[in-house]
């Protein structure tokens, strides 16, 4: 009995001198309503007060200062704040309580991982029981396919765009991240004030300002963050594309981060795929949209020299827009806003920005990654092939990731029979219990 004692006492020794490990993730589920309003939530809202008559039409203008970007030395580093600034969560005129949030200016690279480019994002912190230097970081992109300024998170959860689809969507996967006591970090994949089109669609750029977000948050030492705290990257939809390449880059960009788990959600992961599907379907808009999202950071597309009268002049609004902008092309034959009379996904010139963009090429995430895209092509929110993200799965396996590939049920049918269901797996709250339990 002694010797078994010791023997017990002293793989207890070596377990605590190892760290507390994460047991097996969680399967991925559907939340009940009591989960999305947890107790945060509901105390957040309950405790919030109404933005006044000025603050809120001040955040409707769109025109904060802090986003006119510092000349740069030369030596700044991916992810250094230049700038900082405390701020209200305003949405639909409400500020909810007990969360802390800043806007932040930071440095990040354009696809080359090297030239440096000025991106700004917005950090939420909740406060509650456990201490900020105790909490993990979400690192979050948005279903956020805006190519316009003025259309991003920082600007979303601070009263402006207050229509925009991506932060409403966002609003559930959010109260579950805070209810678990996680900060969050959100990407605008550029300083959202430029007024010249953000490449949004470019997906090492946007992996690039998701990484270079996380490491801002975690030194921006007002915040009081862990800057060693453990990470986890969550993408939908056009945010997915980033999150993807996130977690493929991250190994060689960011090694420093302790990027533990990688949710991915209707992400394109091929870009020609998207175009054909996009094509003269509900999401015509989207698919011209994503040209004009890939062009600012592959310059050789020179879409205005392909474009017909009338496409240039959708071209030239849609740069100026927010995403909700986009679904006023529903249907339309996209070859019909080009003079070459091509689909754009067969254009010679857009050809390397299709390759460059292709998930599952860059590397093998290093984290553990769910995939949870839509499980057939059985409906109008169908338009990223389902073998494209089972495909992708396959190939992270192959190449030693831990993948774990459980795609939703996005039918008509599951849309007519379970909305409740329907809507909390489209938007990615399914996932957020799996999220957590990688954290160790």
């Amino acid at each position: 009995m002694k010797h078994l004692l010791v023997a017990l006492t002293a793989s207890a020794a070596l377990l605590a001198s190892a760290g507390t490990v994460a047991a097996d993730p969680v399967p991925p589920r559907t939340p009940g309503l009591g989960e999305v309003f947890n107790g945060y939530a509901v105390g957040a809202i309950r405790g919030g007060t109404l933005g006044s008559p000025q603050e809120i039409f001040e955040a409707l203008q769109a025109d904060d200062p802090f986003y006119r970007e510092p000349p740069l030395t030369g030596t700044e580093r991916p992810g250094q704040v230049l700038k900082a600034k405390k701020v209200d969560v305003l949405f639909t005129g409400l500020k909810p309580a007990d969360l802390d949030a800043y806007k932040l200016m930071y440095i990040t690279t354009g696809i080359d991982g090297v030239t440096p480019l000025i991106s700004t994002g917005i950090l939420m912190i909740p406060r509650d029981a456990t201490p900020t230097s105790a909490k993990h970081l979400v690192s979050y992109q948005e279903a956020n396919d805006s190519v316009g300024w003025s259309c991003h998170p920082s600007t979303q959860w601070t009263g402006g765009d207050p229509l925009d689809g991506a932060s409403w969507s966002a609003l559930g996967p959010l109260a579950l991240m805070f209810g678990k006591g996680h900060a969050v970090m959100i990407s605008d994949v550029g300083n959202d004030a430029d007024r010249r089109p953000h490449g949004v669609f470019a997906g090492k750029f946007a992996a690039h300002a998701q990484l270079d977000g996380a490491r801002a948050a975690l030194n921006f030492r007002e915040a009081g963050l862990d800057p060693k705290a453990q990470v986890a990257l969550f993408g939908i939809a056009g945010g997915g594309v980033g999150a993807a390449f996130s977690a493929e880059l991250q190994p060689a960009y960011a090694p420093e981060l302790d990027v533990k788990s990688t949710v991915l959600e209707g992400m394109v992961v091929n870009q020609r795929n998207f175009l054909r599907v996009a094509d003269g379907s509900v999401g015509a808009g989207f698919g011209f949209a994503t040209l004009l999202g890939l062009e600012p950071m592959y310059p050789e597309m020179a879409l205005d020299s392909k474009l017909n009268p009338a496409g240039l002049a959708i071209a030239n609004i849609y740069r100026t827009q927010c995403q909700d902008a986009y679904f006023t092309l529903p249907f339309l034959p996209l070859r019909a806003l080009f003079n070459t009379g091509l689909n754009p996904a067969d254009e010679p010139a857009f050809q390397r920005a299709f390759d460059d963009n292709e998930l599952g090429r860059a590397g093998a995430p290093k984290s553990k990654v769910l995939i949870t895209s839509c499980a057939r092509d059985d409906s109008f929110m169908s338009l990223v092939p389902a073998r494209d993200a089972r495909e992708l799965a396959d190939n992270y396996r192959a190449q030693g990731t831990d993948i774990t590939y459980q795609p939703t049920d996005c039918s008509m049918l599951k849309m007519l029979t379970d909305m409740y269901g329907w809507g909390t797996d489209l938007f990615g709250m399914q996932t957020i219990d799996w999220l957590d339990s990688n954290f160790e």
